[in-house]
């Protein structure tokens, strides 16, 4: 064959070796983008690039504002403590001052006559004992004695279940212009044998009145021998041996729930230590 002939048959064969390479699957191509596509999803490092990118860069600066925050807050927070165990510190304060929450401060140093010895007897007398006070006048016709009957049933109570000379039952008129001493006296007997009874000038009566927060109205005008009535708070006020006001009941309240009100308060104050002044008590609790 000729060297022309050989030629002519080389490209032929060229294009059959072409087309048969072509036919066959590239491993190079086919491997490449998968092994590529693995290794960006595994990368470490491309992970690690995305945190940050989604944090951003902790520096110093960062760290010093941190702090600084923080700081702020347990200052604030510390503050805000103290001012929450200051306004506690005055609350119980405030309770101790009017004893006990939503309690009225009520009652004072006073002094009046006392209608059966003609001596005078007031605040500091009851002191050592506890007394149940009674603010009326000897011409009331059915209020009054209703109040009385009732303070004087709790009084004869807590003698049988306590002892004697524990509370002491005060009556204190506040209609003195017709509640004389001789008055009063025979007034009072008609109830407690225990119970005292009060009387003064209507300046002195206006100011203990005004210290236990008693209404008192009196029609004007008035004339000696007047028939006339008077209107007034109806409530008798517990006050403990030291004087200080304890709670009131009203004309609603009945003997059997003041005499447990009383006993209440008669046991806070004997487990908290005091001590009655009495001549005439005997009671083991107290002991």
């Amino acid at each position: 064959m000729s060297f022309a002939c050989r030629r002519l048959f080389r490209p032929s064969a060229n294009l059959a070796c072409l087309a048969q390479r072509r036919t066959q699957p590239s491993r190079l191509c086919l491997a490449n983008p998968l092994r590529d596509h693995t290794t960006r999803f595994y990368s470490t490092t491309s992970e690690e690039a995305r945190v940050k990118a989604a944090v951003g860069p902790f520096t110093y600066k960062a760290a010093a504002v941190f702090l600084g925050v923080g700081a702020g807050l347990l200052l604030y927070f510390k503050s805000e403590k103290q001012k929450v165990e200051e306004m506690m510190k005055q609350k119980e304060a405030e309770k101790t001052k009017t004893q006990g929450f939503g309690k009225p401060k009520l009652g004072g140093e006073y002094t009046l006559t006392d209608a059966a010895t003609g001596k005078s007897f007031g605040s500091a007398d009851l002191k050592g004992r506890f007394s149940l006070i009674y603010f009326g006048f000897t011409h009331c016709p059915d209020i009054c004695p209703e109040e009385l009957d009732k303070m004087s049933e709790v009084v004869s109570r807590v003698q049988k279940e306590i002892g004697q000379d524990v509370l002491v039952p005060v009556f204190i008129t506040c209609d003195p212009r017709r509640d004389t001493m001789p008055v009063v006296k025979e007034y009072v007997k008609d109830f407690h044998k225990d119970l005292i009874g009060l009387t003064g000038s209507e300046e002195e009566i206006r100011r203990v009145a005004k210290l236990f927060r008693v209404y008192v109205s009196s029609p004007p005008d008035i004339s000696e021998g007047d028939d006339y009535l008077v209107d007034h708070s109806i409530f008798f006020y517990l006050m403990d041996p030291e004087g200080t006001f304890l709670d009131c009941y009203g004309q609603n309240s009945e003997a059997d729930a003041v005499t447990e009100s009383f006993k209440n308060y008669y046991r806070q104050f004997i487990e908290q230590g005091g001590k009655i002044q009495s001549r005439y008590l005997t009671i083991e609790n107290q002991q």
